[in-house]
């Protein structure tokens, strides 16, 4: 099997990253560090603006005790994403 230079350039400057969408958990794995992010698969919501208020273990705890306005949501059901505008933002939260 051939060795890629390329592969080796490249590698050194991106950062590998894992992502398990579970029902209940998510986790990121980045290579070299291992499991950087076990959270909740939950999002607050605010129901007007669309804007993300929590997510992860602080929009868990909302679930339940919100104002009308906010939401908490799981956007994975039984295995399947069952909303992507809202997992995008779930996703986008945790690579931050």
């Amino acid at each position: 099997m051939a060795i890629n230079p390329l592969n080796s350039l490249f590698g050194a400057f991106s950062r590998d990253l894992g992502i398990d969408l579970g029902t209940a958990n998510t986790l990121v794995h980045v290579r070299g560090k291992g499991i950087v992010i076990s959270e909740p698969s939950v999002v607050a919501i605010d129901k007007k603006s669309k804007e993300v208020k929590a997510v992860g273990a602080e929009a868990k705890a909302m679930v339940g005790k919100t104002p009308a306005n906010i939401i908490a949501v799981r956007p994975l059901k039984d295995g399947v994403i069952a909303d992507f505008d809202v997992v995008e933002k779930m996703i986008t939260h945790f690579i931050k």
